[in-house]
């Protein structure tokens, strides 16, 4: 019993899939950044390419967030109904 308590208590402190959305985020705020430069600069490119980049960048990290870490949790959920 110990043993499949451990297993258990193994599967659910599991970190892996927490760095997935760094990389997204990291991405926005480059994005961020540039758009700032852009508008402080007045150049209507930096300022087009900043928020693209920000906004592809929002919604890759909401996504990345929910394929590494929600996955998961939701798989465990559906164990536990069975």
């Amino acid at each position: 019993m110990t043993r499949a308590r451990a297993i258990l208590r193994a599967a659910n402190d599991d970190e892996r899939g927490h760095a997935a959305p760094l990389v997204p985020s990291l991405a926005g705020a480059v994005g961020a950044i540039v758009l700032a430069i852009g508008v402080a600069a007045d150049s209507d490119v930096a300022a087009i390419i900043g928020g693209i980049v920000l906004a592809v960048a929002l919604l890759a990290t909401t996504l990345a967030y929910h394929m590494a870490i929600d996955y998961g949790i939701f798989k465990r959920l559906d164990e536990l109904e069975k």
